[in-house]
């Protein structure tokens, strides 16, 4: 099996998102591409390369550094908190925690 095959099985599976299981036959063992991945990914092999394509592409004036930023709020839905109606708690009890008295005062 070449390291073509095996870097074409990686990128198969990261771009379809299927599980290592369903890699197509074509790309070899499953298992072998996902060790493989897995020793690159422990080894910071992906980090580098990444790197080095970004100061290659940034050195070449082909990287736009502009930084946005969204302000966008995101609030959950009145259902989603598990409070239950009219704000009584489920399954659960109001306890008052009190601190319990100290032995060396008796």
């Amino acid at each position: 099996m070449s390291d073509r095959q095996v870097i074409h099985g990686m990128v198969y599976k990261i771009r379809t998102g299927i599980s290592w299981r369903d890699l197509p036959e074509r790309h070899g063992p499953w298992k072998t591409v996902y060790t493989r991945f897995r020793r690159y990914a422990l080894d910071g092999v992906f980090t580098r390369a990444l790197q080095q394509i970004q100061a290659r592409a940034d050195a070449a004036g082909d990287i736009d550094w502009l930084v946005q930023i969204d302000s966008t709020i995101v609030r959950a839905h009145q259902h989603a908190a598990a409070t239950g109606r009219k704000g009584g708690s489920i399954g659960r009890t109001n306890r008052t925690i009190t601190p319990s008295a100290d032995p060396g005062e008796d």
